[in-house]
């Protein structure tokens, strides 16, 4: 908010590509010792997040000027970040085979190079300049930042809708981290079908990005939220089962294309409510309360596949995400937004 979106977008992504860039140099040349790369890792990712804050704060006035409906721009943003996902891993494996770890960590660097000079080059200065006043003090700073946390706790639906995700990544995303790999681990017993489960994964949601994109204004919103987690719900106790790979291949694919249009109407409801000139500080303050339940999930799940066992885990945690959309239904400002 005090930089502008442009030029946050920019800084960031600089300042972590030269992070990426000291782990091939450091190796190359005087030696990388384990805690210089963990510490470069660590740095990356604080350096990182700005500067996706900053482009989702920029890309509502960008759809404004190219008149895209809110909707149909960010279900293309997010599409794009799926095709990304879907296919980085095998790229980076190819480019790994082809010219070996330390040199891809140089074209990884370079990307961020790329990403700067493309925001610097093609997204219009007049888009967003900064509009808070730069001042001094830890505590002036903090009080901002405070800022962002009051709005959300003003506003009934962005909170509910906070806590709800915030409670999605400690009860349903650790599947994807942990328990999941335990499961191909004890059950399948290889690598190969828990890559098949999340290519699925990935195509469901790129595939509920575009169905999302066609019909998506034009949807209440409270039923593509509200529906989006019932069915996910629902489909995690395929699991309980203990099936065969491509059972949970298609359960968590339908998952994937019916949750996954949470993500654009979620961008486009904060879009509308938040004021251009604070999409920093609340849109950053949502992200790091949701990601902060992760690692937590994370460390629950891990303790609970160790003390109680895959099936007893599998069974609680298709309880708690089929419980989480019916308490959805008890918020009046998320039945009915």
């Amino acid at each position: 908010d005090r930089l502008g979106y442009k030029r946050a977008s920019i800084v960031s992504d600089l300042a972590s590509g030269v992070t990426v860039l000291m782990i091939p140099l450091l190796y190359q040349t005087v030696g990388l010792a384990f805690w210089q790369l963990l510490v470069l890792v660590f740095l990356g990712s604080i350096l990182d997040t700005p500067g996706g804050t900053a482009r989702q704060s920029l890309f509502p006035d960008l759809a404004e000027r190219a008149g895209i409906q809110l909707e149909r721009a960010n279900a293309a943003y997010n599409a794009t970040r799926r095709v990304a996902g879907l296919l980085s891993p095998p790229l980076g494996g190819l480019l790994i085979a082809l010219f070996g770890p330390s040199s891809v960590l140089w074209i990884d660097a370079a990307t961020f190079a790329a990403s700067a000079g493309i925001v610097a080059a093609a997204v219009p200065s007049v888009v967003h300049p900064r509009r808070v006043t730069a001042t001094s003090g830890l505590r002036r700073y903090a009080g901002e930042v405070a800022e962002g946390y009051r709005f959300i706790r003003r506003d009934g639906l962005l909170l509910w809708l906070m806590v709800t995700f915030s409670l999605s990544g400690l009860l349903a995303e650790p599947l994807y981290a942990v328990v999941l790999p335990v499961y191909a681990n004890e059950v399948f017993g290889n690598a190969l079908d828990l890559g098949l489960i999340f290519a699925a994964l990935g195509a469901g949601s790129l595939v509920g990005n575009l169905v999302y994109a066609l019909v998506g204004p034009r949807l209440p919103r409270g039923g593509v939220v509200i529906g989006g987690f019932a069915v996910r719900g629902l489909a995690f106790w395929v699991l309980v089962s203990i099936p065969p790979w491509w059972v949970i291949a298609a359960a968590i694919f339908v998952s994937a294309a019916l949750f996954e249009p949470i993500n654009p109407q979620m961008m486009t409801i904060m879009q509308e409510r938040v004021p251009a000139d604070m999409r920093g500080r609340v849109f950053g303050t949502y992200v790091a309360l949701g990601a902060g339940t992760f690692p937590l999930g994370i460390l629950v799940y891990g303790f609970l596949l160790d003390g109680i066992g895959l099936a007893n885990t599998l069974l609680l945690f298709a309880v708690v995400n089929t419980a989480l959309p019916l308490a959805m239904l008890a918020m009046p400002a998320l039945r009915d937004m």
